[in-house]
């Protein structure tokens, strides 16, 4: 019999990398944010070959904060792409701060190779066994057949239940080994969060508690945000006239102007209401822990959360509502139109929350309007919130550039703030600020990121700069610059105190290099550059920045260097006497 001319039929074969790739992609992850070495190049790559977004960072750290945004504005996780041993290290902060915040992550971190496990292999770290204290789930794939399903299950762990960071550990040969492609078996894209309801018996127990209260109040979480529990909480606001506070990043869940809010009275608020319904917000340092004396010592507390283990912390509550934040919302709203009721306008404690925030107000107005110069934070912020749009994202981290502009500046939509978060992390203002804007490229919006720093906080992740101006993001970087962390000096005392000794015992430790002009770093990567002394640079600056769709800016703003908050009546974290 004649030889035959056919070629014998040869599987097809796929690599590790592309493995990866697919399976992510399976799981409707869309963007991908890392640090590319060896050995993940090629993950990346196959990742981009499938349309998942790749953007590339100048530090794993930033990189994590990125992707864990992601998950928070869109429900799904971003990916941080990382290298072995200290490229994955540096990703643990944002890992921490994802598990904090309780926002869905997947780090997917190259290893070493496993034939030269316990050799001293090139960057050999125990990665598995680091990433558990930082993550809901930690897992080496045994096999590259077996990537589907690990990155299936971390995706689901990621957003099932409490949100949280997972870790996917891949060794370095898996990915260029190539392996047949009917032996990979692709899992399905796993499904929604199930949603959780309260118990129907505890639903009428709150709406009890609540009716009975002489001075009650909503706190809105960011987990309410999360939740996209928007619409039912606003029903709930409106429909029962309830006064409201948003915790920083729970602000825009309900408008900041509506007429509920209670921002600006949020001490006297906490500290005499008698019950305090907590949607999504936990009774952690933010919220001072539920303890006298920022609290009524017997006041009642409605809590409801996501996760069982967070219910009870620190106080006892009256009630408490296991479930999703909107379902349950939804479930008190049913209650309330059964039999309707609504808390009185005209009633004393609304009239105590008035006249104290009219008085808070005015205090702020004053402070905003004082024509010194250097300017102060509420000048500043005065100014800036005049011209902001009403939809653009706000981005801030810092001490009190944070914290004051938190007062200041108004959200209106919810997911529309990012900050430093339950884990008060510095660092991730730009991280936070390349995530939204990505996001908002992708929806086809021409909303805008206003990044605010202070000068200590864009240290962190400067650099970050290129990044922002290699992709052309619509971001506007706002440092609010006192030459320090908390307070600087100015730079004649700093020539006065360098005359009589050496910078490292002389220069007080908060202290940073006065004057410095990090708008020259965004003019360095292409971007636009301002120096702003005077409310009137800042209003032009900032006219022409909004304006200025095609480029990222940067105003440098400076500010009085012992610029600081308006008294407070209770310490706020620290008593330290600086």
């Amino acid at each position: 019999m004649p030889e035959s001319n056919l070629a014998e039929p040869r599987n097809e074969k796929v690599s590790g990398a592309k493995v990866i790739a697919r399976a992510l992609l399976t799981q409707d992850v869309k963007y991908m944010f890392g640090v590319v070495g060896i050995p993940v190049v090629e993950i990346a790559l196959a990742a981009q070959e499938l349309g998942i977004r790749y953007i590339g960072m100048r530090n794993e750290q930033a990189a994590c904060y990125a992707a864990s945004a992601i998950g928070y504005l869109t429900g799904r996780p971003g990916v941080c792409l990382v290298v072995s041993g200290p490229g994955l290290i540096h990703s643990l902060g944002g890992m921490a701060n994802a598990n904090m915040n309780c926002w869905p992550l997947i780090v997917i971190g190259g290893s070493s190779e496993q034939n030269q496990e316990a050799m001293g292999a090139f960057q050999e770290f125990p990665q598995v066994e680091a990433c558990r204290l930082y993550s809901k789930f930690s897992a080496r794939p045994t096999s590259i057949e077996m990537i589907p399903f690990v990155i299936e299950k971390a995706v689901r762990n990621s957003i099932y239940g409490r949100p949280g960071a997972c870790y996917v550990d891949i060794p370095a040969e898996y990915v260029t080994l190539e392996v047949d492609v009917t032996s990979v078996k692709f899992k399905e894209c796993c499904l929604p969060p199930p949603l959780s309801m309260a118990d129907t018996s505890a639903v009428n127990m709150a709406t009890s508690v609540i009716r009975n209260a002489k001075q009650p109040l909503l706190i809105i979480g960011k987990g309410a945000a999360y939740a996209h529990a928007e619409e039912s909480i606003r029903k709930l606001v409106e429909q029962c006239n309830l006064p409201f506070l948003p915790t920083p990043m729970g602000k825009g869940v309900v408008p900041d102007n509506h007429p509920n809010c209670v921002g600006a009275a949020r001490s006297r608020a906490l500290q005499y209401a008698d019950v305090i319904v907590l949607l999504g917000a936990r009774l952690n340092w933010i919220l001072h822990f539920g303890l006298p004396p920022r609290y009524q010592p017997h006041v009642k507390f409605i809590q409801i959360d996501i996760c069982a283990e967070e219910l009870g912390n620190n106080v006892r509550p009256a009630v408490t509502l296991l479930g999703d934040i909107n379902a349950v919302t939804k479930q008190l709203l049913e209650q309330f139109s059964k039999t309707p009721w609504q808390y009185p306008t005209e009633s004393k404690w609304w009239k105590t929350l008035r006249e104290k925030m009219k008085s808070n107000e005015a205090l702020s107005k004053e402070l905003a309007s004082q024509k010194s110069l250097p300017m102060n934070y509420y000048t500043v912020f005065f100014h800036i919130q005049e011209q902001l749009p009403r939809d653009c994202f706000i981005v801030s981290e810092g001490a009190n550039t944070m914290d004051i502009g938190r007062t200041v500046l108004q959200n209106y939509f919810p997911r529309h703030r990012l900050d430093a978060g339950t884990f008060g992390t510095m660092g991730v203002g730009l991280g936070f600020a390349i995530a939204a804007a990505v996001v908002a490229k992708d929806r086809n919006s021409k909303q805008q990121v206003i990044c605010v720093e202070g000068d200590s906080a864009f240290g962190f992740s400067g650099m970050e700069v290129e990044t922002i101006c290699r992709y052309n993001l619509p971001i506007i970087l706002l440092v609010v610059n006192n030459n320090g962390i908390y307070q600087g000096i100015n730079a004649d005392t700093w020539k006065e105190m360098l005359k009589f000794q050496d910078a490292t015992t002389g220069i007080p430790p908060m202290c940073l290099l006065p004057n410095a002009h990090y708008e020259q770093v965004m003019i360095a990567f292409g971007g636009k550059g301002y120096f702003a002394q005077t409310p009137e640079d800042l209003q032009k600056s900032l006219r022409e920045t909004l304006a200025n769709t095609t480029q990222p800016s940067l105003i440098n703003i400076m500010i009085e260097p012992q610029s600081t908050r308006k008294a407070q009546d209770f310490h706020w974290l620290t008593r330290s006497n600086m």
